[in-house]
């Protein structure tokens, strides 16, 4: 766990971190709330948050509007305990005690909202399922 909070922490990461990245840092967010401390990253951050993840993001209820695309550290790595790439083909350096997932989605780039719904709803299906795996940890059960 995140030393500083005591918290598990979970990195999302894609190559712009523009779409999926932010997608799935919103809905551990919403799902988990202050149990989790969500990042999200990409190594070649785009200047905005894509238009149609906004849009499909604001059906599910959340809005993701104000968020801003962030670069990918080695001392956001550090600092995370969980560490999901989301099969952008993106690389994280790697650290010992560190859990690293690739969750293979499809890129919808250059495509409007109805590409992107689906892969919305696979990224909450999969936040809902690490939501339940996370809430056996000790620290949010106290």
């Amino acid at each position: 766990m995140s030393t500083a909070t005591l918290r598990p922490s979970v990195l999302f990461v894609c190559v712009h971190n523009a779409g999926r990245s932010q997608m799935a840092a919103a809905f551990l967010t919403h799902l988990a709330g202050e149990r989790v401390e969500v990042r999200s990253a990409g190594s070649a951050p785009a200047d905005t948050v894509n238009p149609a993840f906004v849009d499909a993001m604001k059906e599910a209820g959340i809005d993701i509007s104000a968020e801003t695309p962030k670069v990918l550290t080695t001392e956001v790595v550090q600092a995370s305990d969980v560490v999901i790439t989301m099969g952008c083909g993106d690389t994280c350096p790697v650290f010992p005690g560190k859990r690293y997932l690739d969750w293979q989605l499809d890129d919808p780039a250059g495509q409007g909202v109805a590409a992107v719904r689906p892969i919305r709803d696979e990224i909450e299906r999969r936040i809902r399922a690490l939501v339940t795996e996370l809430a056996e940890l000790p620290e949010l059960t106290d």
